[in-house]
């Protein structure tokens, strides 16, 4: 490609309402320009980055198994309703009528419409297992879409279903697509980590998320620099300590503390590591009923709770937090000072974490304003707690393998897999016959990659003060050359044309900087755009045969002999 022919938009500043790199750098190489919020127009260049990571993932996709279909962007909301999901959606699912009043929805996913597709043709074990998949734009109406297409509303996915007469299968075709998702991604070039993880509103049982590493991630990860264990920190154990609880050696006293509510400051005021206090975080539970369950999560004041471990409690369930008001009516007094000690257990559950149920003479609130306890002991001055793992682990925590201890990193997710199991399959009677002719729900796994969001992520992991670093296997292009003084030496022209033609004979992406441009326009232009390998002609290197070439990270550039450029930009590429 020479860019003469070329849509070709860069940017020197960009848009002052940017807010991550990746969405700085996108605008300003012009890989992407804005329509609404949360919704933008892919530009030349930036789709020739999507196609690339869409192809790599068709490509291994198709190698795994998987058949492509594709379904529409429109669905008949009559689906959401038979699965159950439509109310539960919420706002995000764009809901419209058509010219008879019928209702339809933008599809955010397709789970509803593949399971529709299976049930119509599939009757038989004889059938399955089956796996489709779609790559296609979706559509989510985020209240606040925001970085770009890391959030965006619009987005483009590869989703895929799978359909087996049992659950082994499932498992089988689970482990099948965790290795090709490992495949995709590493031959994306992108440092990643797969990651157990909770199944959140799509359900199921297992599920893995995989992450793209960068500092500017969303999501924290626990992992084991020992081992392969990493998990979401939503769903990380928290290793129960392995020292046994110590005898009680304090006598328990209240103490005042005027004016000290947050943990920080009860410690300080009384000279003790927070490690030393237990801190109480009042909850309910709305039953279907109308009842009310108020309880107590108990966490080590340098804790954070993890409310999906704690919602998993199952005499407890979804929560919210209580309200002032109820923190007065079940335990007399004002946040800030509530405690375990003392309570009504008719009327106020108790769970502690296991990090503080091994804990002795601790502090925690009087349930009396300006008021604190210290030296209490499970069994002596209050009852033994329901324990649970309800916190999040921490950098230094034992990894739950048990080989070594867990370290915290960031990560944007850019794929998830589900087993599903059968959520969808009975809700919609998704049935086939068994080899004794009996009728039997499916068992469904469910496999999705954010293709754009892929792109943003890329860039968060790959960039520098200079613009975009993208690995050649989805940059833009993977070389460029810039000769200079193009429409003045006839010399110039010549060998770059010349480099330009056999690169291309070759099958490498290459692209030509023919505009009549000043030098430092062409190289902030290309290294802005993420090109790996760039060589640059000019006269006086002509001179004495040569090329200089350099690679987009490396500092300096290198004068290479004219008839060693080639093989020397096909080495790179290959090692790639």
């Amino acid at each position: 490609m020479r860019t003469s022919q070329f849509f070709f938009t860069t940017l020197k500043e960009a848009p002052a309402d940017a807010e991550v790199v990746s969405q700085k750098l996108m605008l300003r190489a012009g890989y992407i320009k804005r329509s609404a919020a949360g919704i933008y127009t892919w530009m030349p260049l930036g789709l020739r980055v999507l196609r690339k990571v869409e192809n790599i993932v068709r490509e291994e996709m198709n190698a795994a198994g998987a058949l492509e279909l594709l379904m529409p962007a429109v669905q008949p909301f009559e689906l959401w309703e038979e699965s159950g999901r439509g109310p539960a959606y919420g706002p995000e699912l764009l809901r419209f009528k058509d010219r008879h009043q019928r209702d339809f929805v933008i599809g955010p996913t397709h789970e509803e419409v593949i399971t529709d597709v299976v049930r119509r043709d599939v009757k038989s074990y004889r059938q399955l297992p089956i796996h489709l998949y779609q790559i296609q734009t979706k559509f989510r109406d985020e209240i606040r879409p925001r970085f770009g297409v890391m959030r965006g509303r619009e987005f483009l996915m590869k989703d895929g279903y799978s359909f087996h007469t049992s659950f082994d299968d499932l498992l089988r075709e689970y482990g099948n697509m965790y290795a090709t998702y490992s495949r995709i991604f590493t031959r994306l070039g992108l440092e990643f980590r797969a990651v157990a993880a909770d199944t959140g509103a799509i359900g199921g049982d297992g599920s893995h998320e995989f992450h793209v590493l960068a500092d500017s991630g969303e999501d924290d990860i626990a992992f084991c620099p020992d081992s392969d264990y990493a998990a979401n920190v939503e769903l990380a154990e928290a290793v129960a300590p392995a020292t046994p609880r110590a005898a009680a050696g304090k006598t328990m006293e209240k103490i005042a503390t005027p004016g000290k509510m947050a943990c920080a400051d009860v410690a300080a005021f009384l000279a003790i590591e927070p490690t030393q206090i237990v801190k109480s975080i009042a909850v309910v539970a709305e039953r279907e009923d109308g009842d009310k369950q108020f309880a107590l999560l108990l966490l080590r004041a340098d804790h954070e709770l993890n409310e999906i471990k704690a919602a998993k409690i199952p005499t407890l369930g979804a929560f919210r937090f209580a309200s002032d008001s109820e923190v007065q009516e079940y335990l007399g007094c004002v946040p800030g000072y509530i405690g375990p000690v003392g309570v009504d257990a008719g009327k106020v559950t108790v769970f502690a974490d296991r990090t503080v149920a091994a804990m002795s003479d601790f502090v925690c609130g009087a349930n009396e304003a300006g008021f604190h306890l210290s030296g209490v002991n499970f069994g002596r001055d209050l009852p033994e707690p329901a324990v649970f793992d309800i916190r999040n682990v921490v950098a230094g925590d034992p990894s739950p393998d048990g080989k070594g201890v867990l370290g915290i990193c960031r990560g944007i997710e850019v794929g998830h897999i589900f087993q599903l199991r059968s959520k969808y399959a009975k809700a919609l009677n998704c049935a086939f016959l068994d080899e004794n002719g009996k009728s039997q729900i499916m068992e469904m796994g469910c496999y999705g990659i954010g293709v754009s969001r892929i792109v943003g992520a890329a860039i968060e992991q790959g960039n520098d003060d200079k613009g975009i670093i993208l690995p050649p296997t989805i940059a833009p292009f993977a070389v460029c050359i810039v000769p200079m003084g193009y429409h003045k030496s006839e010399a110039v022209k010549a060998a770059a044309d010349q480099l330009y033609a056999d690169l291309k004979k070759l099958g490498i992406d290459v692209v030509l900087d023919d505009r009549n441009e000043r030098p430092g326009v062409m190289f902030a232009d290309m290294e802005l755009i993420g090109i790996p390998h760039r060589v640059v002609i000019g006269e006086r290197g002509l001179k004495d045969g040569q090329f200089e070439y350099k690679g987009r990270t490396e500092a300096e550039a290198t004068m290479i002999a004219q008839g060693e450029i080639v093989g020397l930009l096909q080495g790179k590429l290959c090692g790639a």
